[in-house]
């Protein structure tokens, strides 16, 4: 892979996704170059639905990502693109059909209609956050087992921090009815299913995982104060996020 293919796909997760990015430069340096194409995809696919008021443009984004997806199943020659190019090299025709559950997930943000319940939710979660977590697992060397519940996890921090935003934006994020409290509690128990798996993996599989470093405490005051959902009152201050993410990049604990 060439350095400059590395670097654009760094250099968007940096912009798009400080977490994910930060999470990425704690893990074993090797990992970067599974780590870095792969984030770079969700950030493509995740705007795809939100820079056109035209869903069929839109529709037309995400299918773009399909084809391309398809392409690097097939094994042949891939369009050149800064994130399409280092993406063939860092996955395998196995991953396919993970990261193309996850493009078609994103579908549903181009109406934005509201979930029908919240097992429809927790889908979204799994084939989006879950999705991208298996396929990183599965490169850099285990804990394919655990991405189900790390998306679920992972999956609802993003959202319940993302709810004022989408609200804003004249989206209805939850199913009607949805107990937030349960909601969080639930993702806490998925938490903890990663929690007592990651000190088993060596260092690289781990880094996978780590951008839930630091937000069990976001799914905690989830749980015990709904208001902070609506109120933006749950993201972590950086400080702190940073340091979890720190402690657990060199302890295999994840706090």
């Amino acid at each position: 892979m060439a350095d400059f293919d590395l670097n654009a796909c760094a250099a968007l997760v940096e912009r798009g996704d400080p977490v994910r990015f930060r999470a990425a430069m704690a893990a074993p340096v090797p990992a970067r170059a599974v780590l870095f194409p792969l984030y770079a995809f969700n950030i493509e696919v995740a705007r795809a639905p939100w820079v056109t008021g035209e869903p069929m443009i839109a529709q037309m984004r995400l299918q773009w990502w399909r084809d391309a997806l398809a392409e690097i199943a097939e094994g042949g020659v891939v369009k050149r693109h800064e994130v399409v190019t280092p993406l063939a090299l860092a996955i395998r025709a196995e991953d396919v059909p993970a990261l193309d559950r996850l493009v078609a997930a994103r579908e549903r943000d181009i109406s934005g209609e509201r979930f029908a319940d919240e097992a429809a939710l927790w889908s979204y979660l799994e084939a989006t956050a879950g999705g991208l977590i298996e396929v990183a697992a599965r490169r850099l060397g285990g804990g394919t087992a655990m991405a189900a519940s790390a998306g679920r996890a992972l999956g609802l921090v993003n959202w319940l921090m993302a709810v004022p935003a989408l609200r804003a934006a004249g989206r209805q994020p939850l199913p009607e009815g949805a107990d937030i409290a349960a909601l969080a509690r639930e993702g806490l128990v998925a938490f903890d299913v990663v929690g007592r798996g990651l000190p088993g993996l060596t260092a690289s599989a781990r880094g996978a995982f780590l951008p839930l470093a630091g937000f069990r405490g976001v799914l905690r005051r989830a749980a015990r104060d709904v208001a902070a959902v609506e109120e933006d009152r749950l993201e972590p201050g950086p400080f702190a996020a940073r340091l979890r993410l720190a402690l657990t990049a060199a302890t295999g604990r994840l706090w």
